[in-house]
């Protein structure tokens, strides 16, 4: 599904935060940049997901990282997911699909014998020069800082 992979250079995205600020690939230059996509704010495997990158932040900012949340929920549900958390990185409201398409994570899902198109849980870690390190397409959502924070 994902196309994307280690050695290519990031989509030069651009989205909108849970606050309306405009995040670009640009604006992480000479930083590495995790960018998470998850399905649904608040639903538990995202929760669980988004609470182990929070609860290892500072890990994260001592290597030098940024994060960036994606999912195609609205900027109301993106606040109040990052609220509740305390999540001290963006959520990124993409309700047009344009960085999830743009990174290639949107396509059909299978779950409970249903199939249908969503966004599947994939990161991706981008270096200082915009290239793609690494693509984490098997996710564990309880220990994910640590399959980035090797």
């Amino acid at each position: 599904m994902t196309t994307l992979k280690a050695g290519d250079k990031a989509p030069n995205f651009s989205g909108v935060d849970q606050d309306g600020k405009t995040h670009k690939l640009a604006d992480y230059a000479g930083k590495k940049l995790v960018v998470f996509f998850y399905p649904k704010a608040s639903t538990p495997g995202c929760t669980a997901e988004a609470c182990d990158l929070r609860d290892n932040f500072e890990r994260f900012k001592a290597n030098n990282y940024e994060l960036l949340g994606v999912s195609a929920d609205s900027q109301k549900a993106q606040t109040k997911f990052k609220d509740k958390y305390e999540f001290p990185f963006p959520l990124l409201a993409d309700e047009d699909k344009s960085v999830i398409n743009a990174f290639g994570v949107w396509g059909p899902k299978k779950f409970m014998g249903r199939e249908y198109d969503g966004i599947h849980r994939t990161t991706f870690v981008i270096d200082e020069k915009g290239i793609i390190e690494e693509v984490i397409e098997k996710v564990k959502t309880k220990e994910h800082a640590s399959q980035i924070l090797k």
